[in-house]
């Protein structure tokens, strides 16, 4: 999600077209495939990137909090699959999407990070797109569903699943309501060079809701 504000680099990323199935998931070489629109209108590309220059603008600093916490997730270390699971189950259960503060450690600095609305690489961009959002959700929570391994396929992944709900400290109080999964694919040393989120919208719908107003639906977020 934090890939909607974010500016993509020129540089264009591949992946391979060679596709299995697994547990009826659509996967390329192992590792489940998602539904990430990989032709990303051009009009949304702009909306996308007026939006990340507004949040730049208006963002808050980070407090000396963050950056103790951040310390400490950055000493994190892994050495196996279950290692990155139990890291991200914590990640999820601090509600990392909208606190900003995750396990970077735990990512390949060149990770490529993916949804439905862009495509970029870089563990920093996306770290610096989270503290972005922070400061406009209000009442924010994101359940983590289901997460799990898969360690018999060509490509070591974690699979999560989790339902995103927030409305955002914008004059119309617009109300994001988001179910989606998220593939970790991992390397040979257990960093993530992929973290490919799908969504149950997709991206002209997800925008849409940005611009949705929220006026007369009371105060209590839907599950």
């Amino acid at each position: 999600m934090a890939g909607v504000f974010c500016i993509p680099p020129r540089a264009p990323l591949t992946s391979s077209p060679k596709l299995t199935t697994l547990r009826g998931i659509r996967c390329n070489s192992g590792a489940p495939e998602n539904n990430t629109k990989r032709d990303t209108p051009q009009v949304l590309r702009f909306v996308v990137s007026v939006a990340t220059e507004l949040l730049r603008i208006f963002s808050s600093t980070t407090t000396r909090s963050d950056r103790v916490s951040e310390k400490q997730r950055n000493e994190v270390s892994v050495s196996c699959v279950d290692d990155v699971l139990t890291v991200l189950k914590s990640d999820y259960e601090n509600a990392y999407f909208v606190t900003g503060v995750f396990s970077s450690a735990i990512y390949a600095q060149d990770c490529i990070f993916e949804d439905p609305t862009i495509r970029f690489r870089g563990k920093d961009l996306y770290a610096r797109n989270l503290k972005l959002l922070v400061p406009f959700f209000e009442s924010p929570s994101i359940g983590l569903e289901k997460i799990e391994k898969d360690i018999n396929s060509e490509t070591n992944f974690v699979l999560a699943t989790w339902k995103l709900r927030t409305y955002l400290k914008l004059p119309w109080r617009p109300l994001i309501c988001i179910d989606g999964s998220t593939i970790y694919e991992l390397d040979s040393d257990f960093k993530i060079v992929r973290h490919a989120e799908s969504w149950s919208v997709s991206a002209l719908e997800a925008i849409g809701q940005i611009f949705t107003p929220s006026f007369g639906r009371g105060r209590t977020i839907p599950l």
